[in-house]
């Protein structure tokens, strides 16, 4: 099976706008627009975080037709009072069919999913969940030339961990293992924390900044 690796973070919210203002005032930088993906009724504003590394904000598109499916990343359970947050994460392969055969957690159905000059192949669960409690990758196999990532300002951040925090760590780390994946970490829950998700520590001009939905950013 083909080594996979990480490929963007992403932060859902209910507006681009709430989005933007969250990594601003968590990470001191302001993500730069992305685009539009047709398929899904979303779009998108995009952070570098290295060569073939980008942070994603994500949120339903108010213009776009509604798509007639669950959106992807949970969207459809935002509402307008929820708060932007790292939700999920997408991991690169470069044979997304070869790994999601493999793969011992069903990460949904590989679909053709198109934004600007960028094309790709993704996993899309049917009810556009996030696998696994919300701590599993989505897989992605770039049909582009060029990596997104390439293309964006540099703003002086990069990814330092992300940790996936499950209640069954030995779980998790098992379809880590199986995709090829290396610097991600996995950790059983914090005492008295009872809801599954992903922490990223990323370095910025404003110093080492925290990223995750449970409990106040650490600035």
């Amino acid at each position: 099976m083909p080594r996979c690796h990480i490929d963007h973070i992403v932060v859902t919210s209910p507006s681009l706008e709430r989005g933007a203002d969250y990594l601003y005032q968590t990470l001191g930088v302001m993500p730069q627009p992305g685009g539009e993906h047709p398929r899904m009724g979303t779009h998108n504003l995009l952070l570098r975080l290295g060569d073939a590394l980008y942070l994603e904000v994500i949120a339903t598109n108010p213009r776009a037709p509604a798509p007639g499916r669950s959106r992807w990343f949970g969207l459809d359970s935002m509402k307008a009072v929820s708060q932007p947050a790292l939700s999920t994460w997408v991991a690169r392969s470069e044979d997304i069919r070869a790994s999601t055969a493999g793969c011992p957690e069903p990460l949904g159905e590989v679909e053709a999913m198109s934004r600007g000059p960028y094309e790709w192949l993704i996993t899309v669960p049917a009810d556009g969940r996030v696998p696994l409690d919300g701590v599993a990758p989505a897989l992605i196999e770039w049909r582009s030339a060029v990596h997104p990532a390439s293309q964006l300002d540099e703003c002086g951040c990069s990814l330092v961990e992300l940790t996936v925090r499950h209640p069954d760590p030995v779980r998790v780390a098992r379809l880590l293992n199986t995709l090829g994946l290396s610097g991600v970490a996995v950790e059983p829950l914090p005492v008295g924390c009872t809801t599954p998700h992903l922490v990223a520590v990323i370095d910025t001009p404003q110093g080492r900044k925290i990223l995750s939905p449970v409990g106040p950013p650490v600035r």
